[in-house]
């Protein structure tokens, strides 16, 4: 082969080179975006599921105090039972 046939095939397998790697970057950056949309999404459910912990841990605090009231009520309800019955006054 001549010297020109060599550069000219040299400069095609170069060429042929750049435009693999450029197309190749190019994935990388959709990659990117991609990965940028999905960590947003994350964010948000993370966010929504923290919510969601302090809607559940106050539901359960007045769960609590709920059961705690009725238990009050119950012990008084039982010494009203248990008191004697008054005689009607008439």
């Amino acid at each position: 082969m001549s010297l020109t046939k060599l550069n000219l095939v040299s400069a095609r397998v170069l060429g042929v080179a750049v435009v693999v790697a450029s197309l190749g970057l190019g994935g990388c950056a959709t990659y990117s975006d991609e990965f940028a949309t999905i960590n947003s999404r994350l964010d948000q459910l993370d966010a929504r599921v923290q919510n969601a912990a302090q809607s559940a841990e106050s539901a359960n605090q007045s769960a609590q105090q709920a059961n705690r009231r009725l238990d009050q009520i119950e012990s008084r309800v039982q010494q009203l039972e248990q008191a004697p019955r008054r005689q009607p006054r008439g």
